[in-house]
């Protein structure tokens, strides 16, 4: 059995979805058996990554950052992909934040990184931004661990402006 979690952007292009959905697909086919995924399934890569979980027939862990995050948080024209996923995990755990901020983000990051044997980053490679919490900042924190890290970018991904 082999755990990975995801990290990525949210704010991909609409030309860029087909594109990262066919590179974690081709990224996990090796990994089916015995296969778990763990995401926080925000908009974007999170969920992405999730769906090709469920799809491969793999085991999905959701950790959700707050109480209030699908309240809070989950857009309407995500909503039905967030609760469609929820439904499919094999676990969901919910972090001990009352409300969805930059501690209850980072304490999701950590718990990913903590059961994490790899981790899928869908990331375009830049530094971090010096918010904290970003896609730059997890890659950072797993490989500081010794996490190995699997970068997808596919050729033509683009994050919106």
């Amino acid at each position: 059995m082999v755990t990975l979690a995801v990290t990525g952007h949210m704010d991909l292009t609409e030309e860029s979805v087909p594109l990262v959905k066919a590179a974690l697909r081709e990224l996990l086919q090796p990994r089916i058996e015995g296969l778990v995924g763990m995401s926080c399934i925000a908009a974007g890569s999170d969920s992405l990554f999730a769906e090709a979980v469920v799809e491969a027939g793999g085991q999905l862990v959701v950790v959700i950052a707050s109480e209030d995050y699908r309240v809070a948080k989950v857009k309407p024209d995500h909503a039905a992909m967030f609760d469609r996923l929820v439904e499919s995990a094999a676990e969901v755990l919910v972090m001990p934040h009352a409300t969805a901020n930059r501690q209850a983000y980072e304490a999701a990051n950590k718990v990913l990184l903590d059961r994490a044997d790899r981790l899928v980053a869908v990331w375009n490679g830049k530094p971090p931004s010096g918010k904290g919490g970003g896609t730059a900042d997890v890659v950072t924190k797993a490989r500081e661990a010794g996490i190995p890290v699997d970068v997808v970018w596919p050729d033509g991904a683009e994050r919106r402006a």
